[in-house]
């Protein structure tokens, strides 16, 4: 009996010893994600200021160097230069303006990838010189680069008007 306390006297520090050992060395993780949260809903509102203010420049310098463009009426639009393309081809639109407002944020556990969810408000001239109104909803995924600003990753709007009918065609 004496051998087998001593040994349980042994195996219990050892064994405190490593469950404490091991807890204490592995590092804390910061929790960033108030931040995180805030900074997306802020880089979302800047961008929306952008184009209210038609700021094109600081507009698309809101978009990552492979952002992904998912516009209504449009094919993918893959990288920079396609999502600019299609952010200028909707500008250049008479009396083009537009605005949004997220209504939900969220970002990942890993804290490198975000995503807000809400409304806009586009109003450009028609052809027939009335103008045109539309209100939808978008998703935009952010992801946060190198120097920790957050750049758009993927954007996808459409609209909320309901499909034609056929019914007003002659």
């Amino acid at each position: 009996m004496t051998a087998r306390k001593g040994i349980v006297s042994l195996l219990i520090p050892c064994f405190a010893l490593m469950v404490f050992g091991c807890a204490g060395s592995q590092e804390a993780k910061t929790d960033t994600r108030d931040a995180d949260l805030a900074a997306i809903r802020k880089a979302d509102e800047a961008w929306s200021a952008t184009v209210t203010s038609k700021d094109w420049e600081g507009s698309y310098g809101t978009l990552a160097s492979d952002a992904i463009m998912l516009a209504p009426h449009a094919p993918i639009a893959e990288g920079y230069d396609a999502s600019r393309k299609i952010m200028e081809d909707m500008a250049a639109l008479p009396g083009f303006a537009l605005s949004w407002q997220a209504t939900s944020v969220e970002v990942s556990s890993s804290g490198d990838l975000g995503y807000t969810i809400g409304t806009y408000e586009l109003s450009f001239t028609g052809p027939d010189g009335e103008t045109v109104v539309d209100k939808g909803k978008y998703a935009t995924i952010w992801k946060k680069q190198a120097d920790g600003t957050w750049k758009v990753a993927v954007d996808m709007f459409n609209t909320n008007l309901p499909l034609p009918t056929g019914e007003d065609e002659g």
